[in-house]
């Protein structure tokens, strides 16, 4: 375990932070800030049905995959991840997980614009993400393999993990379950959902999501109301351990960085390679819709939904206790502020966020490992794995092993797709260009053809 960690220092600390940063920025300024300038637009596509489905495509809308993409985002990464990255980096971590979101909702768009533009037809439906347009856009069939086998490790498997450890921890803390009792409810609650394709997923994260963000984010606020006095002197704490010169003497400051981006990672997953294979399976009559609903998801997950339990934690002020961590942390910070209900929600909470994370990251190991093989008994193996197996195996292991495990696994997985839309971003570019250009030319709806990018056209296996 002391291995691992050091080499997750490693990969952190020298190159994952660095290279997020640098494309978050890059894609920001070529986009001409895309994420900031675009908003309304992001709003006014959650309803979008410019695209009716034809023959016999089950039809997954613009809000149904942006639900299934939010699923694995807004998870234990909100409530657990926060709390934990408060506990280890302090109170300046928030500030670097706002910083990533500001600047990752660009990647983000990048990534999940380049899903849509190199997915692929399947079956009912449509499917793609980094390991397609890997392959399509790059030509190299190994990266894209080994991505396809990094997210289906990191997401089907020991994200699922992460998931159930801390539903397990918040039913056992409120409750006292015994978590191999929740794992194997779990587990069968899971099992049901995999077996049944994407439009299942799709439609159950389209009601957990919306019930569970609003609900969260109404108590937050009832909470921070409260305590309204304390915002000022909350808001000042985070600003001041964010860039203290106490916090640089004493070490702190390099932890409250590298926690604050590895969490913020973990929760709003941009650059990280994920999302796109949600944003590919949508049917929209131009890829850069996707990608700004993508974006929008950055911020809904991070500015708002992690910022309510960063507010909770900060304004309870137990964050100081160093026998408090992860979910156990958040209960307790929301019990001292609405009494012996507060880890009762919590729990609730917890498993709706996780479980529709749980969901949500079996699919996009899914459609890697459909990129990798046609075999139905493979498919079988994996779901197995990922609906049973992890699930139960979250349920017995530690709460250290399983974020170790993720850490690893978030870094290569990062490393990866960020090398891929670097190198792929021009189209991306061009595509917005085009978009705007229809927009401004008074089109409500603007469409794309892949003969618009005739040099990678026969790349391009949609979009006649």
């Amino acid at each position: 375990m002391e291995l691992l960690n050091q080499i997750n220092d490693v990969l952190w600390g020298y190159l994952i932070i660095g290279a997020l940063i640098g494309c978050g920025l890059w894609f920001t300024w070529r986009t001409r800030f895309v994420q900031f300038r675009m908003i309304g637009e992001m709003l006014r596509l959650l309803t979008d049905s410019s695209v009716k489905p034809q023959g016999s495509e089950k039809h997954i809308s613009s809000f149904q995959a942006f639900a299934v993409s939010l699923a694995s985002r807004v998870g234990t990464g909100n409530l657990a991840g926060v709390a934990t990255a408060i506990a280890v980096g302090g109170p300046g971590a928030v500030f670097w997980m706002w910083v990533m979101a500001l600047v990752g909702s660009a990647t983000a768009f990048v990534e999940s614009t380049l899903g849509q533009l190199f997915k692929q037809y399947h079956k009912d439906s449509f499917i793609g993400g980094p390991a397609y347009y890997i392959q399509r856009g790059l030509h190299c069939r190994w990266m894209a393999i080994l991505f396809a086998i990094l997210i289906t490790v990191s997401f089907g498997l020991a994200n699922n993990s992460v998931q159930t450890n801390t539903i397990c921890g918040a039913m056992e803390g409120a409750f006292g379950w015994n978590p191999l009792v929740t794992g194997v409810v779990l587990m069968v609650m899971t099992l049901i959902i995999v077996f049944g394709g994407i439009q299942r997923i799709a439609h159950v994260s389209s009601i957990l999501v919306p019930v569970m963000a609003v609900g969260y984010f109404i108590l937050a606020v009832v909470v921070i109301v409260m305590n309204i006095q304390l915002l000022p002197h909350v808001l000042s704490v985070i600003v001041k351990s964010a860039f203290g010169v106490e916090q640089a003497v004493g070490g702190t400051l390099g932890a409250a960085i590298m926690n604050g981006v590895k969490r913020g990672l973990f929760s709003n997953e941009a650059g990280e390679g994920s999302a796109p294979n949600a944003a590919a399976t949508a049917s929209v009559s131009h890829p850069v819709k996707q990608g700004l609903i993508q974006a929008l998801g950055v911020f809904t997950d991070t500015l708002v939904v992690c910022s309510c339990t960063a507010f909770i934690i900060l304004i309870s002020g137990l964050y100081t206790s160093p026998e408090l961590n992860g979910i156990m942390l958040t209960q307790a910070a929301l019990e001292s502020e609405v009494g012996s209900w507060g880890p009762v929600f919590v729990a609730v909470a917890i498993f709706l966020f996780a479980y529709s994370s749980m969901i949500g990251n079996y699919y996009y190991g899914e459609a890697n490992v459909r990129f990798m093989t046609s075999s139905r008994k493979a498919m079988t193996v994996y779901r197995l794995a990922s609906g049973g197996v992890m699930v139960l195996f979250g349920a017995w292991t530690t709460l250290e092993v399983v974020w170790s495990m993720i850490d690893l696994c978030m870094a290569l997985l990062t490393a990866c797709n960020l090398i891929a839309i670097a190198l792929l971003g021009k189209y991306v570019f061009r595509l917005l260009d085009d978009y705007r250009q229809q927009k401004r030319q008074g089109i409500k709806e603007p469409t794309f053809r892949r003969t618009q990018l005739p040099e990678i056209a026969q790349d391009i296996a949609c979009w006649e």
